[in-house]
This record gives structure tokens, sequence and C-alpha cells, in this order.
């Protein structure tokens, strides 16, 4: 992780503000969904990428949709393969 030295502070609202420079330098767009999670004692912020729905993949050209679902090819081979068995 790259220090930015770049500090901002939660609103009363417990908003926090990523400068322009920082969104553009991360490729982030204004309306962008990010996903919000905690490491620990770190709060993670990333862009969304919706992945499979098993394992998380999120590698665009691996993914297929299934009943509004994202499921990898990887996770589609091992549940045809369990119920081949």
């Amino acid at each position: 992780m790259k220090a930015t030295g770049i500090v901002r502070y939660l609103d009363s609202l417990g908003r926090v503000v990523v400068s322009k420079e920082l969104r553009r330098v991360l490729d982030i767009a204004d309306g962008s969904p990010m996903e919000i999670y905690s490491e620990g004692d770190k709060i993670i912020l990333k862009k969304y990428a919706p992945g499979c729905f098993i394992c998380g993949e999120t590698e665009p050209e691996k993914l297929k949709p299934f009943q509004s679902k994202l499921v990898c090819t990887d996770c589609i081979k091992s549940v045809v393969e369990h119920f081949e068995r």
C-alpha cells in the first residue's frame, strides 16, 4: 500500500472525501460503486467489481451469468464434475 500523505476527517455523518486527483489516478469516476469492508483495524475502500457468487473471481472473461448471478468458468467446471461423479 502506497502512502499518499493525505489525511481526511470524517464529517458528522461519517463521510470522508476522496480527492479528485486520487480518484483520477485510480480511474474512479463520479458515481462509481465502491466496496467497503474491514481487515483487522483497517477500513478498506476499493472499486466494486462484481464477481463469482461462489468464489469471488472478478476477471470479466471468466464470468458467466446464471439466474441473475455471476459464476466463473472454474466453479462451473467444479460443480459439473461434482454432480457427474
